[in-house]
């Protein structure tokens, strides 16, 4: 099946210098929040202490529940609301307690005299120590590293050096845009979103190689013309291919977003992010990125040359 015709030209490669720029800023404005920000907004996988998932009879506010267990004593005690969900809030504390059951119970008892009996039920309760959050986040971050040499690695040996460096640029641009975009909409970032991360970098890579390869088969077929136009054609070769796969992905990450619930919706705000940046830098980063490299050989070539 074909959504583009194909005999359609785009000049993908004469609008890479404005796609470049607006790379940039997207990635400058995330890691700008980032940095405004203090670093990622980790939740108690990485960084560790108890998360308490409290529902409500009736509708309530955080101040009110703060309020309620302020006897107990709970060390950076935050409430917020779940899923903007005024009956249900999520209570993070960086406390850590072996006795999870017994600390449901307590919070139960100090929420029910303020509120009454039987109004409050305690949902999910969950404890990372600091010691084992610091341990998970620094495998999480190996494993995207990981990630990225794999692939390296693998582009070399299929395709040409040139055509690594143009892909894991590409995988960088989307994690760091990814994670820019957790930083301004301040989501949080635990275990799930790792396995988004290596999910986009999977992703783009395989848009990637599709771009890579019909460039590689019509470099094969033809010496006449120039490298930028071979690029450019391979583009729009496979753009049928990419609107197809990127639009069908979407359709059910988005369903995942809007219906998934408050668990998995992290999860799928990343890979919504992840698909459709990745989806731009197969076609305006990891591309042009031949473009660059094979304009500076030539430059420098003709450095050798000259007299």
């Amino acid at each position: 099946m074909q959504v583009i015709k194909h005999d359609i030209n785009i000049n993908f490669v004469g609008w890479r210098k404005l796609a470049l720029i607006f790379s940039l800023v997207l990635i400058v404005v995330g890691m700008g929040s980032l940095v405004v920000k203090g670093g990622p907004n980790y939740g108690i996988d990485f960084s560790g202490g108890t998360l308490i998932q409290v529902k409500f009879t009736e509708a309530t506010k955080a101040a009110q529940i703060k309020s309620a267990l302020k006897e107990m004593d709970m060390k950076g005690l935050l409430v917020q609301n779940f899923e903007g969900d005024s009956h249900e809030f999520l209570l993070r504390a960086q406390d850590t307690s072996s006795e999870l059951e017994g600390l449901a119970d307590e919070i139960r008892l100090h929420l029910e005299k303020t509120y009454g009996e039987g109004t409050v039920e305690i949902r999910r309760v969950e404890m990372v120590g600091p010691q084992v959050g610091k341990d998970l986040r620094k495998k999480g971050l190996l494993a995207i590293v990981f990630a990225m040499v794999g692939v390296l690695i693998y582009i070399t040996i299929r395709f040409e050096f040139k055509f690594a460096v143009g892909a894991i640029i590409a995988l960088l641009h989307d994690v760091l845009i990814t994670l820019g975009a957790f930083s301004l909409f301040n989501k949080e970032i635990d275990l799930p979103i790792i396995a988004a991360f290596l999910a986009i970098i999977g992703y783009s890579l395989n848009d990637t190689i599709i771009v890579y390869d019909r460039i590689r088969e019509n470099c094969a077929k033809s010496t006449k013309e120039e490298f930028p136009t071979r690029v450019n054609a391979s583009i729009n070769e496979t753009l049928s291919r990419t609107i197809l796969t990127s639009g069908t992905t979407l359709l059910v990450i988005l369903a995942l977003f809007l219906f998934g619930g408050g668990v998995i919706h992290n999860f799928a705000f990343a890979m919504l992010v992840g698909v459709v940046v990745g989806t731009y830098s197969s076609i305006f980063v990891a591309s042009p990125v031949l473009l660059f490299w094979d304009d500076y050989k030539n430059r420098k070539q003709a450095a050798v040359k000259a007299p």
